[in-house]
């Protein structure tokens, strides 16, 4: 080829070919890596929470969303068929129940859920902490935080359900407010309201607190109520109104009631400071104090660029809004020796629940902090990678813990509150006893059959798709229901057999099928022996299932 004409096709390459700007690449790098390190968030979320379904409230959770998508679904339970709170998380994660199992729909969610979750810390991390895959460590230590430093029961990493959603917008929500774009931060938590009322709502007040910490000193202030403040409001009513309906309907006399079994009853583990074992309120005060003490050591470091310093301050105001509703719910606890009434229908509003995750999640993004001012202060560094390590251990020790156990969260020992200290190799064989006799229920009996079942299980609908009389874990939400659910408990569970054991009593039984409509009952052979004066259809065979059986209940007196 002449040497003019090579030079030609040269110059015809190089115009061809396209010319990438410098900040594209860039651009696309940062891209990468963001991507990289939502999706190592994501995988640590697994490693820690991939336990098999269902967790302990899916179970709930997703059978309630499941009769949401499928009315007819187990439409003789007192839980499923009674009024839907979170309409806005039975409508987004339950409409793969039409085609998947509830396994599948578990798996789906939760991946969606931690996403969310990984993202809204990604960008909430970043906007601190400008340190590459901080987030990770971020991660880690609100993991280990929450588990090891909670006050109230609160957990934020694990299964699907209303609240997980709401978090990843807070979070997101969060990351607006540390830019100080208060109209994002309004819309963001209008819609974690929409999906949890209390996780949201909550992070709606810790804002609003925040906003008085940051904004309302300064000259220039950014308005508090704004078309998008209005617009959050408004969304968040479409988690607000089922809400709302649910508490209407019934006197004054029933909603005081509703609330004492609510609080008193049912959740007082979570709702009632004095039922608070001692050394929760330690492990939450060490929490605390490191948290304080973080934010003290790293005080000066914020001080060399006001941006900087005013981004953390913001940050500060969200966890002190945070920490002053828990301090408000201790001040209602005390409330329960004068007016127990009014203490019930305060305190059920979960005071504790944005403190538990907040301080955990505040006390981690100062943690990773040090470790980013490692070329500026040697100790803070030092002492930043000390507590990282000791919560990647804490996470590790929890992780392993619930692999070698091998039955899903809902089905173990610890969590039901019967034989606790038994093995992994016997909760498995139990475990597997109970997936054989909610099989046996699914395929051998009609789809509106009601059932009495044990009282140390919660997921006997999640695989034997029947109806129950009542169960412990499945509590509605609307006075009316939460009244028959108290009910029900209290007279198939008499506090007489220490609430452990269904009556064999023939009268008793023969009522149970006229009033409820129930022909089986499920019995945990551990509890009620191996042989009872019933009709036993299954097991047939002695060798078949150890642990439970399913026996007719009688029409008449023997």
């Amino acid at each position: 080829m002449p040497e003019d004409d090579e030079s030609a096709s040269q110059e015809t390459s190089a115009v061809e070919q396209p010319i990438q700007h410098p900040l594209a690449v860039k651009s696309q790098r940062s891209m990468g890596w963001a991507a990289l390190e939502v999706i190592a968030v994501v995988a640590l979320f697994f490693i820690y929470a991939a336990d098999a379904p269902p967790m302990v409230n899916e179970a709930h959770y997703l059978v309630k969303a499941k009769n949401f998508w499928q009315p007819d679904w187990c439409v003789n339970d007192l839980f499923t068929a009674s009024g839907k709170a979170h309409t806005t998380f039975y409508f987004v994660f339950g409409w793969p129940t039409l085609f998947l199992s509830l396994e599948a729909t578990a798996w789906i969610g939760r991946f969606a859920g931690w996403t969310l979750i990984a993202i809204g810390l990604y960008r909430l991390t970043t906007a601190l902490v400008p340190m590459r895959f901080a987030t990770l460590g971020v991660a880690i230590a609100w993991i280990a935080a929450v588990e090891y430093g909670n006050l109230a029961g609160e957990w934020v990493i694990g299964g699907i359900e209303a609240k997980v959603p709401a978090y990843g917008f807070v979070l997101l929500a969060l990351a607006e407010l540390v830019h100080r774009r208060w109209n994002r931060v309004w819309i963001l938590l209008g819609i974690a309201s929409a999906f949890h009322v209390l996780s949201g709502g909550w992070s709606v007040v810790a804002v609003a607190i925040a906003w008085l910490i940051s904004e309302r000193p300064r000259e220039h202030r950014k308005p508090f109520f704004t078309p998008a403040f209005f617009l959050g409001g408004a969304i968040a009513l479409i988690g607000v109104l089922p809400a709302l309906w649910l508490t209407m309907g019934g006197d004054a006399a029933d909603s005081v009631r509703a609330a004492r079994i609510y609080t008193y009853y049912r959740l007082p583990h979570h709702l009632l400071p004095s039922n608070f074992q001692f050394h929760w309120y330690v492990r939450h005060a060490v929490l605390l104090g490191s948290a304080v003490g973080l934010a003290w050591l790293t005080r000066h470091q914020s001080e060399r660029e006001q941006s900087e310093r005013e981004q953390w301050n913001r940050i500060r105001g969200f966890a002190i809004g945070a920490i002053m509703i828990a301090v408000i719910g201790l001040m209602l606890g005390g409330l329960k020796t004068y007016s127990p009434d009014l203490a019930a229908k305060l305190l059920r509003y979960y005071w504790f629940r944005l403190s538990d995750a907040v301080v955990a999640l505040w006390f981690s993004l100062l943690l990773m902090r040090c470790i980013s001012l490692r070329h500026e202060a040697k100790s803070m560094f030092i002492s930043g990678y000390a507590g990282l390590a000791i919560c990647v251990v804490l996470v590790g020790i929890s992780s392993f813990d619930r692999m070698r156990l091998a039955v899903p969260p809902s089905a173990s020992n610890a969590m039901l509150g019967w034989d606790v200290d038994a093995p992994p190799a016997k909760q498995q064989r139990v475990f597997e006893d109970w997936l054989k006799v909610c099989d046996w229920v699914r395929l051998a009996t009609d789809v509106d059959e009601v059932f009495l079942t044990p009282r140390h299980q919660q997921s006997f609908k999640w695989y034997a798709e029947r109806a129950e009389v009542v169960n412990w874990k499945d509590v509605p939400q609307d006075s009316k229901s939460l009244d028959q659910w108290y009910r029900r408990f209290r007279e198939i569970y008499p506090v007489r057999l220490s609430t452990i054991r269904v009556t064999i009593h023939y009268q008793s039984l023969i009522e149970y099928r006229e009033k409820y409509g129930v022909n089986y009952i499920v019995v945990d052979r551990r509890i009620t022996g191996q042989h009872m004066p019933l009709v036993r259809v299954y097991p047939l065979a002695e060798n078949e299932n150890q642990t439970y059986a399913v026996y007719e209940l009688p029409y008449t007196m023997p």
